[in-house]
Protein backbone atom coordinates (compact mmCIF):
# COMPACT_ATOMS: atom_id res chain seq x y z
CA UNK A 1 0.00 0.00 0.00
CA UNK A 2 1.81 2.99 -1.02
CA UNK A 3 1.69 6.31 1.90
CA UNK A 4 -1.43 8.38 -0.49
CA UNK A 5 -3.82 5.49 -0.20
CA UNK A 6 -2.60 4.90 3.23
CA UNK A 7 -3.56 8.67 3.96
CA UNK A 8 -6.34 8.38 2.56
CA UNK A 9 -7.81 5.54 4.77
CA UNK A 10 -6.36 7.15 8.05
CA UNK A 11 -8.14 10.39 6.73
CA UNK A 12 -11.73 8.15 5.84
CA UNK A 13 -11.69 6.68 9.28
CA UNK A 14 -11.49 9.64 11.61
CA UNK A 15 -14.15 11.36 9.05
CA UNK A 16 -16.49 8.36 10.68
CA UNK A 17 -15.23 8.62 13.92
CA UNK A 18 -15.78 12.16 14.30
CA UNK A 19 -19.17 12.08 12.47
CA UNK A 20 -20.27 9.32 15.11
CA UNK A 21 -19.12 10.92 17.90
CA UNK A 22 -21.54 14.42 16.49
CA UNK A 23 -24.24 11.83 15.70
CA UNK A 24 -24.12 10.57 19.66
CA UNK A 25 -23.77 14.01 21.04
CA UNK A 26 -26.70 14.78 19.78
CA UNK A 27 -28.33 11.82 20.12
CA UNK A 28 -27.29 12.92 24.14
CA UNK A 29 -28.58 16.26 23.96
CA UNK A 30 -31.93 15.06 22.33
CA UNK A 31 -32.69 12.28 25.05
CA UNK A 32 -32.18 14.71 27.78
CA UNK A 33 -33.81 17.54 26.28
CA UNK A 34 -36.94 14.82 25.56
CA UNK A 35 -36.64 13.70 29.91
CA UNK A 36 -36.88 17.60 30.33
CA UNK A 37 -40.03 17.86 28.86
CA UNK A 38 -41.66 15.01 30.22
CA UNK A 39 -40.37 16.41 33.53
CA UNK A 40 -42.25 19.76 32.68
CA UNK A 41 -45.29 18.06 31.02
CA UNK A 42 -44.78 20.57 28.39
CA UNK A 43 -42.77 21.64 25.69
CA UNK A 44 -42.51 25.32 26.63
CA UNK A 45 -42.28 24.14 30.27
CA UNK A 46 -38.90 22.72 28.95
CA UNK A 47 -38.05 25.61 27.11
CA UNK A 48 -38.40 28.10 29.85
CA UNK A 49 -35.93 25.86 31.58
CA UNK A 50 -33.17 25.00 29.01
CA UNK A 51 -33.53 28.80 27.73
CA UNK A 52 -35.03 27.33 24.38
CA UNK A 53 -38.03 28.27 22.33
CA UNK A 54 -40.77 25.67 22.53
CA UNK A 55 -40.21 25.10 18.68
CA UNK A 56 -36.52 23.94 19.25
CA UNK A 57 -37.38 21.95 21.77
CA UNK A 58 -40.24 20.15 19.58
CA UNK A 59 -37.58 19.76 16.65
CA UNK A 60 -34.91 18.25 18.89
CA UNK A 61 -37.31 15.43 20.15
CA UNK A 62 -38.92 15.55 16.61
CA UNK A 63 -35.60 14.25 15.05
CA UNK A 64 -35.29 11.75 17.97
CA UNK A 65 -38.22 10.07 17.05
CA UNK A 66 -36.53 10.50 13.55
CA UNK A 67 -33.66 8.89 14.12
CA UNK A 68 -35.11 5.66 16.42
CA UNK A 69 -37.93 5.39 13.73
CA UNK A 70 -40.23 5.52 16.44
CA UNK A 71 -43.18 7.77 18.43
CA UNK A 72 -41.73 8.76 22.24
CA UNK A 73 -44.65 11.48 22.67
CA UNK A 74 -48.86 11.59 22.41
CA UNK A 75 -49.26 15.62 21.05
CA UNK A 76 -52.18 17.39 22.00
CA UNK A 77 -53.44 21.02 22.51
CA UNK A 78 -53.80 20.76 25.95
CA UNK A 79 -50.89 17.93 27.23
CA UNK A 80 -48.10 15.44 26.41
CA UNK A 81 -48.70 11.59 27.28
CA UNK A 82 -45.76 8.65 26.30
CA UNK A 83 -46.16 5.54 23.89
CA UNK A 84 -45.25 2.97 25.25
CA UNK A 85 -41.29 3.26 23.87
CA UNK A 86 -41.47 6.97 25.18
CA UNK A 87 -41.83 5.03 28.84
CA UNK A 88 -38.98 2.98 28.51
CA UNK A 89 -36.69 5.47 26.78
CA UNK A 90 -37.40 8.00 29.67
CA UNK A 91 -36.60 5.26 32.39
CA UNK A 92 -33.67 4.68 30.61
CA UNK A 93 -32.66 8.14 29.80
CA UNK A 94 -33.53 9.35 33.85
CA UNK A 95 -30.88 6.39 34.80
CA UNK A 96 -28.42 7.79 32.31
CA UNK A 97 -28.63 11.81 33.63
CA UNK A 98 -28.66 10.33 37.07
CA UNK A 99 -25.40 7.88 36.47
CA UNK A 100 -24.05 10.93 35.10
CA UNK A 101 -24.50 13.69 37.78
CA UNK A 102 -23.37 11.31 40.08
CA UNK A 103 -20.15 10.48 38.40
CA UNK A 104 -19.63 14.41 38.17
CA UNK A 105 -20.03 15.16 41.49
CA UNK A 106 -17.54 12.44 42.53
CA UNK A 107 -14.68 13.38 40.20
CA UNK A 108 -15.32 16.57 40.70
CA UNK A 109 -11.39 17.74 41.75
CA UNK A 110 -12.95 20.80 43.59
CA UNK A 111 -15.39 19.65 45.56
CA UNK A 112 -14.79 18.30 49.38
CA UNK A 113 -16.22 15.56 51.09
CA UNK A 114 -19.87 15.97 50.86
CA UNK A 115 -21.02 17.08 54.45
CA UNK A 116 -23.51 18.88 56.51
CA UNK A 117 -27.31 18.07 57.70
CA UNK A 118 -29.42 16.61 55.30
CA UNK A 119 -33.44 16.46 57.15
CA UNK A 120 -35.66 13.54 55.38
CA UNK A 121 -39.76 13.26 56.12
CA UNK A 122 -41.08 9.73 55.00
CA UNK A 123 -44.27 7.77 55.74
CA UNK A 124 -44.23 5.59 58.91
CA UNK A 125 -44.71 2.38 57.22
CA UNK A 126 -41.33 2.68 55.01
CA UNK A 127 -39.36 1.63 58.72
CA UNK A 128 -40.66 -1.30 58.27
CA UNK A 129 -39.03 -1.88 54.46
CA UNK A 130 -35.64 -2.20 52.73
CA UNK A 131 -35.53 1.81 51.64
CA UNK A 132 -34.29 2.11 55.56
CA UNK A 133 -31.45 -0.12 54.22
CA UNK A 134 -30.47 2.42 51.06
CA UNK A 135 -30.77 5.31 53.71
CA UNK A 136 -28.23 3.24 56.14
CA UNK A 137 -25.84 2.30 52.69
CA UNK A 138 -25.81 6.24 52.23
CA UNK A 139 -25.19 7.08 55.33
CA UNK A 140 -22.10 4.78 55.27
CA UNK A 141 -21.18 5.79 51.78
CA UNK A 142 -20.89 9.67 53.37
CA UNK A 143 -20.37 9.97 57.05
CA UNK A 144 -19.69 13.20 57.27
CA UNK A 145 -23.73 13.96 56.49
CA UNK A 146 -25.58 13.99 59.35
CA UNK A 147 -28.78 12.74 58.29
CA UNK A 148 -31.84 13.20 60.29
CA UNK A 149 -35.25 10.83 59.38
CA UNK A 150 -39.07 11.86 60.23
CA UNK A 151 -40.67 8.76 60.73
CA UNK A 152 -44.57 9.71 60.59
CA UNK A 153 -48.25 9.35 59.13
CA UNK A 154 -48.76 13.07 59.64
CA UNK A 155 -47.87 14.39 56.12
CA UNK A 156 -45.16 17.15 56.87
CA UNK A 157 -44.21 19.88 54.83
CA UNK A 158 -41.03 20.63 52.88
CA UNK A 159 -40.75 24.31 54.02
CA UNK A 160 -43.54 24.74 56.60
CA UNK A 161 -41.54 22.43 58.63
CA UNK A 162 -38.45 22.09 57.30
CA UNK A 163 -37.17 19.24 55.94
CA UNK A 164 -34.98 19.22 52.43
CA UNK A 165 -36.52 15.97 50.92
CA UNK A 166 -40.06 14.28 51.32
CA UNK A 167 -40.56 10.44 50.55
CA UNK A 168 -44.03 10.50 49.74
CA UNK A 169 -46.73 7.22 48.89
CA UNK A 170 -49.30 7.45 46.55
CA UNK A 171 -51.14 4.88 43.95
CA UNK A 172 -50.33 7.35 41.02
CA UNK A 173 -47.11 9.48 40.59
CA UNK A 174 -47.02 12.54 38.40
CA UNK A 175 -43.54 13.43 37.49
CA UNK A 176 -42.59 17.26 38.27
CA UNK A 177 -39.36 19.27 37.72
CA UNK A 178 -38.78 18.72 42.09
CA UNK A 179 -40.54 15.65 42.24
CA UNK A 180 -38.85 11.28 41.08
CA UNK A 181 -40.87 8.19 41.59
CA UNK A 182 -38.08 6.65 43.47
CA UNK A 183 -40.26 2.59 43.27
CA UNK A 184 -43.15 1.00 43.40
CA UNK A 185 -44.35 -1.14 46.31
CA UNK A 186 -47.08 -4.24 45.49
CA UNK A 187 -49.82 -4.39 48.08
CA UNK A 188 -51.31 -7.39 48.99
CA UNK A 189 -54.87 -8.74 50.81
CA UNK A 190 -53.66 -10.39 53.67
CA UNK A 191 -55.42 -12.38 56.71
CA UNK A 192 -54.35 -14.50 59.32
CA UNK A 193 -54.12 -18.61 58.76
CA UNK A 194 -56.45 -19.19 61.56
CA UNK A 195 -58.85 -16.48 60.67
CA UNK A 196 -59.01 -18.11 57.20
CA UNK A 197 -59.39 -21.45 58.60
CA UNK A 198 -62.58 -20.48 60.63
CA UNK A 199 -64.30 -18.89 58.07
CA UNK A 200 -65.76 -19.55 53.95
CA UNK A 201 -62.75 -19.90 51.63
CA UNK A 202 -62.45 -16.84 49.45
CA UNK A 203 -62.15 -17.75 45.75
CA UNK A 204 -63.20 -14.40 44.14
CA UNK A 205 -62.82 -10.54 44.75
CA UNK A 206 -66.98 -10.44 45.50
CA UNK A 207 -66.44 -13.34 48.20
CA UNK A 208 -64.89 -10.49 50.42
CA UNK A 209 -68.39 -9.05 50.91
CA UNK A 210 -69.02 -11.27 53.60
CA UNK A 211 -65.78 -11.26 55.74
CA UNK A 212 -64.33 -8.88 58.21
CA UNK A 213 -63.08 -5.84 56.68
CA UNK A 214 -59.73 -4.12 58.00
CA UNK A 215 -58.68 -0.70 56.30
CA UNK A 216 -57.09 2.71 56.95
CA UNK A 217 -58.96 5.41 57.40
CA UNK A 218 -58.11 8.05 54.89
CA UNK A 219 -59.13 5.29 52.15
CA UNK A 220 -61.65 3.30 53.67
CA UNK A 221 -64.42 4.64 51.09
CA UNK A 222 -62.88 3.78 48.02
CA UNK A 223 -63.31 0.75 45.98
CA UNK A 224 -60.78 -2.01 45.91
CA UNK A 225 -59.88 -2.89 42.28
CA UNK A 226 -58.21 -6.34 41.66
CA UNK A 227 -57.37 -7.36 38.05
CA UNK A 228 -55.86 -10.63 36.12
CA UNK A 229 -54.33 -11.15 33.23
CA UNK A 230 -56.40 -10.35 30.25
CA UNK A 231 -59.56 -10.15 32.33
CA UNK A 232 -61.46 -7.56 33.16
CA UNK A 233 -61.09 -5.82 36.40
CA UNK A 234 -63.70 -6.62 39.20
CA UNK A 235 -64.09 -3.40 41.71
CA UNK A 236 -65.27 -4.30 45.37
CA UNK A 237 -66.56 -2.10 48.18
CA UNK A 238 -66.93 -4.45 51.34
CA UNK A 239 -68.25 -2.88 54.31
CA UNK A 240 -65.46 -1.64 56.88
CA UNK A 241 -65.94 -3.68 60.31
CA UNK A 242 -62.43 -1.73 61.93
CA UNK A 243 -60.59 1.51 60.66
CA UNK A 244 -57.26 2.77 61.57
CA UNK A 245 -55.10 5.36 60.50
CA UNK A 246 -51.39 3.60 60.53
CA UNK A 247 -50.44 0.95 57.52
CA UNK A 248 -48.77 -0.86 60.69
CA UNK A 249 -51.44 -1.07 63.06
CA UNK A 250 -53.40 -2.26 60.38
CA UNK A 251 -51.46 -5.02 59.57
CA UNK A 252 -51.19 -6.14 63.40
CA UNK A 253 -54.79 -6.26 63.98
CA UNK A 254 -54.86 -8.55 60.46
CA UNK A 255 -52.19 -10.65 62.14
CA UNK A 256 -54.42 -11.01 65.25
CA UNK A 257 -57.39 -12.56 63.04
CA UNK A 258 -59.35 -9.53 63.29
CA UNK A 259 -60.21 -9.65 59.42
CA UNK A 260 -58.43 -9.06 56.15
CA UNK A 261 -56.51 -5.68 55.01
CA UNK A 262 -54.60 -4.50 52.42
CA UNK A 263 -51.38 -3.94 53.03
CA UNK A 264 -47.76 -3.00 51.43
CA UNK A 265 -46.11 -6.70 50.32
CA UNK A 266 -43.53 -6.55 52.42
CA UNK A 267 -45.02 -6.17 55.96
CA UNK A 268 -46.22 -9.71 55.39
CA UNK A 269 -43.53 -11.53 53.71
CA UNK A 270 -41.96 -12.65 56.56
CA UNK A 271 -45.52 -13.81 58.33
CA UNK A 272 -46.63 -15.32 55.18
CA UNK A 273 -43.29 -17.33 55.27
CA UNK A 274 -43.63 -18.43 58.52
CA UNK A 275 -47.21 -19.86 58.27
CA UNK A 276 -49.00 -17.69 60.27
CA UNK A 277 -50.36 -15.13 57.69
CA UNK A 278 -51.46 -15.79 53.81
CA UNK A 279 -52.39 -13.84 50.93
CA UNK A 280 -55.32 -14.06 49.87
CA UNK A 281 -56.80 -14.41 46.49
CA UNK A 282 -53.06 -14.67 45.67
CA UNK A 283 -54.07 -15.01 41.43
CA UNK A 284 -55.31 -11.19 41.52
CA UNK A 285 -53.43 -7.98 41.25
CA UNK A 286 -53.82 -4.60 43.14
CA UNK A 287 -52.70 -1.54 41.89
CA UNK A 288 -49.14 -0.89 43.43
CA UNK A 289 -48.26 2.25 45.13
CA UNK A 290 -45.64 4.67 43.99
CA UNK A 291 -42.95 5.95 46.57
CA UNK A 292 -41.53 9.08 45.05
CA UNK A 293 -39.55 12.07 46.13
CA UNK A 294 -40.10 15.51 46.74
CA UNK A 295 -37.80 18.61 47.11
CA UNK A 296 -38.06 22.05 47.21
CA UNK A 297 -37.85 23.81 43.91
CA UNK A 298 -34.39 25.88 44.84
CA UNK A 299 -32.32 23.45 45.81
CA UNK A 300 -28.94 23.20 44.47
CA UNK A 301 -28.33 20.73 41.51
CA UNK A 302 -25.00 19.68 43.07
CA UNK A 303 -26.36 19.81 46.96
CA UNK A 304 -26.82 17.22 49.57
CA UNK A 305 -30.75 16.67 48.20
CA UNK A 306 -30.04 15.50 44.68
CA UNK A 307 -26.68 13.76 45.80
CA UNK A 308 -29.35 11.40 48.28
CA UNK A 309 -31.71 12.02 45.44
CA UNK A 310 -29.80 10.35 42.83
CA UNK A 311 -27.90 7.67 45.17
CA UNK A 312 -31.76 6.17 45.80
CA UNK A 313 -32.55 6.64 42.30
CA UNK A 314 -29.65 3.90 41.38
CA UNK A 315 -30.46 1.84 44.70
CA UNK A 316 -33.59 1.23 43.21
CA UNK A 317 -32.73 1.38 39.61
CA UNK A 318 -35.19 -1.21 38.93
CA UNK A 319 -38.54 0.26 40.15
CA UNK A 320 -39.52 -2.06 42.07
CA UNK A 321 -39.11 -2.85 46.56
Amino acid sequence: MDKSSLYHKIAYINFIVRNSCIIMIDLLRQMAIFAKTIDHGSFRGAARELKLSPSVVSHHISQLEEHLGVALIYRSTRKLSLTADGSKLLAATQNMLASVEGELLRLSSTAAEPSGELRITLPAVLSQSHFVEAIADFSARYPRIQLSLDFSDTRRGLIDDHFDMAIRMMPKFKASPTSRRLFTVRRRLVAATSYLAANPAVHHPNDLLSLDWLSLAPVQHVPLSFSQTKKQAVRVKPDVHLSTNDAQSLYRLARTGAGLAVVPEFLAQHDVKAGVMEFVLPDWQLPSIDIFAEWPANAPKHGLIHLALNDFSKTYAKGAL
